[in-house]
């Protein structure tokens, strides 16, 4: 019987957008989609891992926008990490998923404004794609580790293809948890 499970092909990393203790013995990896609804519903689930979890989970995110489906979610990427450049993705994490239906360019400035970036140097990222390398390795490492869709979890290295409910994402991370 063939093994349909799969690996993370690249480790998580310092450079990552983590919350949680690097030191954390559980790590859950979500690959998503700023336009994607299901990545936003997915969102309240993982935040009731992390509040059953608490400090022995470590949460992942990384971008891999859908563009043949999502004609924003690329732009929208850019901009949670022109934010990152100004040590604020988290906050536009959660703006551009509060306003997913509002993701043009007028509207991911507002964002910016809203949050106190720099706006000029935030269009300046945006309009010269300066961050786009970092999605594009996003991208890659995903579809390396077979990602085909958003969300995609990985539990502990382990790609979780079951349901993403906070129940099941739990009995995976205990199930894919590494000996003590």
């Amino acid at each position: 019987m063939a093994d349909d499970t799969q690996d993370l092909a690249v480790a998580v990393a310092a450079d990552d957008h983590a919350q949680g203790s690097a030191d954390a013995p559980l790590v859950l990896v979500q690959y998503g989609d700023y336009e994607c609804p299901y990545t936003r519903r997915s969102l309240a689930e993982v935040e009731a891992v992390r509040a059953e979890l608490g400090p022995a989970l470590r949460w992942i995110y990384r971008n891999f926008p859908l563009t043949e489906i999502h004609p924003h979610a690329l732009q929208a990427a850019e901009a949670a990490e022109a934010a990152d450049g100004q040590g604020r993705f988290w906050e536009m994490h959660a703006l551009l998923f509060a306003g997913q239906d509002h993701l043009e360019a007028a509207d991911l400035r507002r964002y910016a404004d809203e949050l106190g970036l720099d706006t000029d140097r935030f269009t300046r990222d945006l309009e010269g794609h300066t961050r786009l390398a970092r999605i594009e390795a996003d991208v890659d490492g995903g579809v390396r580790s077979g990602v085909g869709g958003t969300p995609t979890f990985f539990t502990n290295g382990v790609r979780h293809d079951g349901p993403y409910d906070a129940a099941a994402l739990l009995a995976a991370l205990s199930a894919t948890a590494p000996p003590r």
